[in-house]
């Protein structure tokens, strides 16, 4: 609602400022020339007449018909009213011959203060304004060029408004769909999260009673982070690491002797905004498919900052005794990351997935 009243006052204050320049202009030509004020007289009722040519189709007809698919009704009225105005100029036009006619060879002068000369100017029959047609023809070709030209020129800024006003609907209509969809997105995340952890703590119980308490007080933590985001999409990347760091503390819990973890998060970086939970199913993935209790398996996690982009590896063994091949699938987290990314990152970012028989690597690469 502000943006448009924002672009009403700007377009009536550009409208201002057209018309003052052209009010403006022939006081100081008049000055400047030592033109008399009949030409300004006739100048300024030229000026009138197009203006109302000009509004009346601006803001009554093109709204009204033209933009109604009213169109033969719009083409004659602005015929209809063209024509009234040219009786209206036709007659404005001898009056001001007249009044010319009465001031007899001489003209009043603008001048500059304190300028004493006075300028004779030539008989009128030689400086009759170019503006005053003693010729009807010639009088009724100048002023219907005038006239069409003013229909055309607020024919064609109406249409680009509306143009442009019908574009500006269309981005806020897509960044809604836009906002709706990385809604459901995020949504999707929070159970399939929640889901697995939770999967992750009952492997816990009953065998180690002070681990499960451990990884309920994580659970914890991190539900509060995924819940208390006030609608917004974005974090700062400090709260994504910490929270990833949670994750896989909790995930630390249920690895065996057998499992190698690497986790390389940088210490010193810029704090960027990113997008919430954009890693995490990447993460989930990995621990997910790559641990085993009873093979040699492995997870590999860093991240690196630059100074406008980020760039996080993923790799994970895919050991036999967890139905590694099962995993063809991307499953719902990675799916709705690529979804995320097209979304919020369109042509900024690049995902490349590498799956071999005994491993699973993701490189994501995003230009903030």
């Amino acid at each position: 609602m502000r943006k448009v009243t924002n672009e009403k006052i700007t377009r009536i204050i550009l409208h201002f400022l057209i018309w003052a320049v052209i009010l403006g202009l022939p006081i100081y030509a008049a000055r400047r020339f030592q033109m008399g004020s009949n030409f300004l007289l006739t100048y300024y009722t030229i000026t009138a007449i197009s203006a109302l040519i000009f509004y009346i189709n601006y803001l009554f007809l093109i709204p009204v018909l033209f933009f109604q698919k009213k169109r033969y009704r719009y083409y004659i009225s602005v015929l209809a009213f063209v024509f009234f105005f040219y009786f209206i100029s036709d007659f404005a036009n001898e009056q001001i011959s007249n009044i010319i006619s009465k001031n007899g060879n001489s003209d009043q002068i603008i001048r500059q203060p304190g300028e004493e000369r006075r300028l004779r100017l030539p008989p009128l029959q030689m400086r009759r304004p170019r503006f005053i047609i003693a010729v009807p023809n010639a009088h009724f070709i100048g002023y219907m060029s005038s006239s069409l030209f003013m229909v055309f020129l607020s024919l064609g800024l109406r249409v680009l408004e509306r143009q442009s006003k019908i574009e500006k609907m269309q981005e806020g209509m897509e960044k809604a769909k836009l906002n709706a969809e990385l809604a459901l997105l995020k949504n999707q995340i929070r159970p399939h999260f929640f889901f697995n952890t939770l999967n992750n703590i009952y492997s816990l119980i009953g065998r180690n009673n002070e681990d499960s308490k451990n990884a309920v007080i994580k659970l914890s933590k991190m539900m509060r982070y995924v819940l208390n985001e006030s609608g917004e999409d974005n974090k700062l990347l400090s709260d994504e690491i910490e929270f990833m760091n949670n994750y896989i503390d909790l995930m630390k819990l249920r690895i065996g002797s057998k499992t190698r973890l690497y986790v390389n998060f940088p210490i010193e970086y810029k704090d960027l905004m990113i997008p919430h939970l954009l890693f995490i199913s990447l993460i989930e993935n990995a621990f997910k498919y790559g641990i085993s209790v009873q093979e040699e398996s492995y997870v590999n996690i860093s991240l690196e900052c630059g100074e406008n982009n980020i760039l996080f590896k993923c790799e994970n063994g895919l050991p036999e005794s967890n139905n590694g091949p099962i995993f063809a699938s991307t499953g719902i987290g990675l799916e709705n990351l690529k979804k995320r990314l097209s979304l919020l990152y369109p042509n900024r970012h690049e995902l490349e997935i590498n799956r071999t028989k005994n491993k699973f690597e993701v490189n994501l690469i995003i230009q903030l």
